[in-house]
């Protein structure tokens, strides 16, 4: 019976929250071989992967776990640090060598819809995107939901023209991608800021400007992803691993970045001076409201300095005594409030 009490009387322990299991544990987005341009056929897993000449493989990951990365690690012979800099994200747009691996880091970035622009409206997502580079392997480890690579496995494999080249011609290619994102993402902000410049010089426009500087946050995350990769893309082109084929390329995906980086830069000056041409316009509406509030101030201290006067307690005082005193107050006091009405008006106070 006390056991019973008990269980009644005892609260329920709390539900523990379980993260979510994987769909897939080891991260694995997809994982081919390449030979002579094509695809081989079959299904391929990279711990199973060997070397064999003429061939390379491209492993493609999406956030993995550091279990998963020191597994890669040992059937490809990564080095510890590129472990440890390949499951974190947040990465800088860099490029570096350790050993015959290169490592190549680019921002990715992705347009967020949205009906109107708000004081929390996400414009930009940003993620990473890490590629390894070796003689006979290409791994790409993906952060973030921005950026996804499928499509730019499915476009290289109808070149395979490009394929030949090797590990490097995934690396061309997914800098290919990534700058065309940049550009695409350019123009989205651009409609963002046609927008806000009209609705700033409309005739009714909110005096909320709140969205101004949530916009203005959103392009330092476009920036901070688009300006850095100019010098990382113009060191890869003076490595001598690089293909000599491939290098007309990677100039042509330098070429449209000096683009991006121009609009971008271009935009974050629009935008600055939009923001101060609608801070110069909430002052002047502040303004107009000053000087309507000072001339009703000024045309309802008629009867109140009228009422005050006429209020004290004194016998002597004209008007007092008189049959038509009150009435000729009233028609003074409302002659003067019409005549500063009148002048307040046609000095636009009013």
């Amino acid at each position: 019976m006390l056991k019973l009490l008990a269980r009644i009387v005892s609260p329920r322990p709390a539900a523990v929250d379980r993260p979510p299991r994987r769909r897939n544990p080891d991260a694995v987005v997809d994982c081919a071989i390449y030979r002579a341009g094509l695809r081989k056929p079959g299904a391929v897993h990279f711990a199973q992967a060997k070397r064999h000449r003429g061939e390379f493989l491209w492993l493609g990951l999406h956030e993995p776990d550091l279990a998963t990365m020191r597994t890669v690690a040992g059937v490809f012979g990564l080095h510890e640090l590129l472990v440890e800099q390949a499951v974190e994200g947040g990465h800088r747009p860099a490029v570096e060598t350790n050993g015959d691996v290169t490592r190549l880091v680019l921002r990715t970035a992705r347009y967020v819809e949205h009906a109107e622009l708000t004081a929390t409206s996400e414009v930009i997502d940003t993620g990473d995107v890490t590629l390894l580079i070796g003689s006979w392997f290409a791994i790409t480890v993906r952060h973030g939901a921005a950026g996804a690579l499928w499509p730019v496995r499915q476009e290289i494999e109808k070149r395979p023209d490009l394929l030949r080249a090797g590990p490097w011609a995934v690396a061309y290619a997914v800098a290919n991608r990534l700058v065309d994102a940049y550009l695409d993402v350019s123009m989205q902000v651009e409609h963002d800021l046609e927008r806000l410049e009209e609705e700033t010089f409309a005739t009714r426009h909110s005096a909320d400007i709140a969205h101004f500087y949530q916009l203005k946050r959103e392009m330092v995350e476009l920036k901070r992803a688009v300006l850095p990769l100019q010098e990382p893309l113009a060191r890869l082109l003076d490595l001598t691993v690089v293909p000599d084929g491939l290098r007309p390329y990677l100039v042509d995906v330098r070429g449209r970045l000096a683009r991006a980086v121009d609009r971008v830069a271009g935009f974050d000056d629009l935008l600055n001076s939009i923001l101060q041409a609608r801070l110069t316009q909430v002052t002047l509406e502040q303004n107009n409201d000053m000087r309507m509030i000072a001339a009703w101030a000024a045309i309802a201290a008629v009867p109140t300095v009228g009422a005050g006067i006429y209020g004290m307690n004194f016998t002597n005082m004209p008007g007092i005594d008189s049959r038509y005193g009150f009435s000729v107050t009233i028609v003074i006091v409302v002659l003067v409030c019409s005549g500063l009405f009148w002048r307040f008006k046609r000095a636009g106070w009013l």
